[in-house]
């Protein structure tokens, strides 16, 4: 029996998963209609007229389309073979943008198309970082636990781009490619990792927010953090040991100690609070390696280099918080709720929160919304795309759009685990962490659950730059994943 052409387009078409396109083409679709209902300003304008946005969008599906379509007629095989050249042509290309760019709004990302088109490179490093770490992955016996050189190839191939966008002053693009840790775990990284960023970002934001009261003499934040690092050393010293008694001895300290300085205090005799706090946690430090020593456990060493790297970090999050922009550190006071300012950098989120509250289980019906049709929400067609659905279709409509990309992401995962091939499955992978990133960040700016770092809803928010750059990553995924049965023909 003849083996399938590796390139056949009725092959390609055939084994499509047109449940993913269906997704695509009602989501991109649905963002046309968005965006028309939320730059709408009563002239009764064709929602495809092109001097409206929606219009000027329905440009960029029909391109988009046709791209989509350029990627499905490509041998699968050019993406794998040509994923470290078609990186290193991106990376460049981000290097030089912040010299021909123009400035807007103090950012230089965007390179201009004699006036007529203009589109920011940052967008389309996405697809090129995730065909070079699915490239990089698929090598000849690269296992990523192997050897510490595998680790910093992987970190080049992710931080590269990051590095050159925040030349180009894009924190929140720059920002995405942290998503691909999520590929890392998936192939072989140590949970203790993901734990560690996690307790890092807990501990940035508790330090940052609670600074104004002090407890034993130590500021309120920096106190609750010293609680839950010994928290941790805790849980991670029973892990770790499997002796409950390690963990018991360790309680003890830490309450006995801690009511020997509440005792000191009601009594009025001053205690150095800082001192004593990191003296408790050095004097824990010692114990568990004194344990680990003993009972032959050098695991226990990162119970150990876990509270020493939280207290290090702890000290250096103010210094790090000083060195944003002003506007930078301003949106994260509005966020964590430091300051209002409601007027200035909380104004967007405050009037996001007032349009998608007052859309209510129904919403105000297409068109009707007040907040967005009298302009109360800047940007309400590109970042705050989600505030007009959430006003004119009401908790409903966000429940679709929520579930949208419920399935997407569900899909492209399914995808990824079907693969034959490493490559096929880590690029899956990659662009499912795209989509939950930006998913998550935007609908949490919009809400007011992360700071406004200017993060698009993918195929929602108005752009052509996005919505290539998605259709790319996605498309090249559908034609490696049409292309699995000839390769396990192969």
């Amino acid at each position: 029996m003849p083996l399938p052409r590796r390139n056949d387009p009725s092959s390609t078409f055939r084994n499509l998963d047109w449940t993913t396109v269906i997704i695509y083409m009602i989501m991109v679709l649905a963002g046309m209609v968005s965006i028309y209902a939320a730059s709408y300003d009563f002239d009764n304008a064709s929602m495809f007229a092109y001097t409206e946005f929606s219009g000027k969008q329905l440009r960029w599906i029909g391109l988009s389309l046709g791209l989509g379509l350029v990627i499905l007629l490509v041998d699968a095989r050019m993406y794998e073979t040509y994923a470290f050249p078609i990186y290193i042509a991106v990376v460049i290309l981000l290097a030089v943008t912040p010299f021909i760019a123009h400035d807007i709004k103090g950012s230089k990302s965007w390179i201009s198309f004699g006036g007529a088109m203009s589109l920011q490179p940052a967008e389309f490093a996405k697809f090129a970082t995730a065909l070079a770490l699915a490239k990089l992955f698929s090598s000849y016996h690269f296992v990523l636990n192997a050897k510490p050189m595998n680790y910093v190839k992987a970190l080049t191939i992710i931080f590269l781009p990051i590095i050159f966008i925040l030349l180009q002053n894009e924190t929140g693009s720059a920002l995405t490619f942290m998503a691909l840790f999520f590929v890392l775990y998936r192939e072989g990284m140590s949970g203790l990792v993901l734990f560690g960023a996690v307790f890092a970002v807990v501990i940035f934001v508790v330090a940052i927010k609670y600074t104004e009261t002090m407890i034993l003499g130590v500021p309120t934040g920096e106190f609750i953090v010293f609680i839950m690092i010994m928290v941790v050393m805790v849980g991670m010293a029973v892990i770790y040991s499997k002796r409950l008694e390690i963990g018991r001895n360790l309680i003890f300290w830490f309450a006995g100690t801690g009511l020997v300085e509440y005792g000191l205090d009601l009594a009025g005799i001053p205690v150095p609070g800082l001192a004593v706090a990191l003296g408790i946690i050095g004097v824990a430090c010692v114990y568990v390696v004194i344990e680990a020593i003993k009972y032959r456990k050098p695991s226990l060493y990162v119970t150990v280099a876990t509270a020493v790297l939280a207290v290090a970090f702890l000290f250096s999050v103010n210094f790090a918080f000083d060195k944003l922009q002003p506007h930078q550190k301003l949106r994260i006071q509005v966020a964590l709720g430091i300051v209002e300012d409601l007027r200035n950098a909380g104004y967007n989120v405050n009037q996001s929160k007032i349009a998608i509250g007052s859309g209510g289980f129904f919403g105000k019906g297409f068109l009707n919304g007040t907040q967005t049709k009298l302009k109360y929400v800047p940007e309400q067609h590109t970042d705050f795309i989600f505030c007009t659905i959430g006003e004119e279709e009401g908790f409903v409509g966000a429940m679709i759009v929520t579930l949208l990309f419920l399935g997407l992401i569900l899909r492209v995962l399914a995808i990824g685990e079907r693969q034959p091939t490493t490559f096929g499955r880590v690029y899956a992978y990659c662009v499912a962490s795209y989509f939950i990133f930006h998913f998550c960040i935007n609908i949490g700016m919009v809400i007011g659950l992360c700071p406004v770092i200017g993060i698009p809803l993918p195929f929602f928010s108005y752009g052509g730059s996005s919505l290539w750059g998605f259709t790319i990553l996605l498309f090249i995924l559908l034609k490696i994943d049409a292309s699995r049965k000839s390769v396990m023909a192969y």
